[in-house]
């Protein structure tokens, strides 16, 4: 399992059967020990799944790289795949989509209704869905692919959202969620 390293102590990180692959594969080390002279890749790539569970393992690398390896999210070495989370067909049309309003638009742009006989929708639960060829297509290939680059604008906001979305303490959180709820443009349930 994914460790949440926000409520964990660095020995429970260094150990973490998921983390450790990650540390060794970089090749930089991590806390206070991190070189970025010895960093093997210079362009990092969370890729997950386009669903929630997917958006939550993002989630718990991203803390682990912000409350770890901070440097290589300050200098610009962190991204994010987007997989997308639907292919849609009719007829000779083939389109994947990203997220629940593009596919809204999507169907509303093209005049598309749900149930039209040759309309396939297909939603990916998992990238293991996809072969190959539509695996490299859609989310491998430098000249196709989509990623969004992790930018580290502002440290100490940045510091408060991890503890707040990641911490112990679930009040804060809730007040979080009530607060900037209305604001959601991707949500997944």
């Amino acid at each position: 399992k994914m460790l949440n390293v926000e409520k964990a102590r660095q020995d429970k990180v260094y150990g973490n059967e998921k983390l450790t692959p990650v540390i060794t594969a970089l090749g930089a080390g991590f806390g206070e020990d991190i070189d970025l002279e010895k960093l093997r890749y210079h362009k990092i790539i969370i890729m997950a799944d386009a669903d929630v569970d997917g958006q939550h393992i993002r989630t718990l690398l991203l803390t682990f790289l912000f409350r770890y390896m901070k440097p290589l999210v300050e200098k610009g070495h962190v991204y994010i795949a987007q997989p997308p989370l639907y292919k849609v067909k009719k007829g000779k049309d083939e389109v994947y989509v990203y997220n629940d309003r593009d596919l809204q638009k999507l169907m509303d742009d093209k005049g598309w209704e749900k149930g039209d006989s040759n309309l396939t929708i297909q939603r990916y639960k998992g990238l293991g869905e996809m072969n190959s060829d539509q695996l490299w297509e859609t989310t491998m290939n430098p000249e196709t692919r989509k990623m969004l680059k992790i930018d580290l604008n502002d440290p100490v906001l940045a510091d408060e959202i991890f503890t707040i979305l990641m911490g112990e303490k679930v009040e804060p959180r809730k007040e979080f969620i009530h607060k900037y709820a209305k604001q959601v443009s991707n949500l997944d349930i």
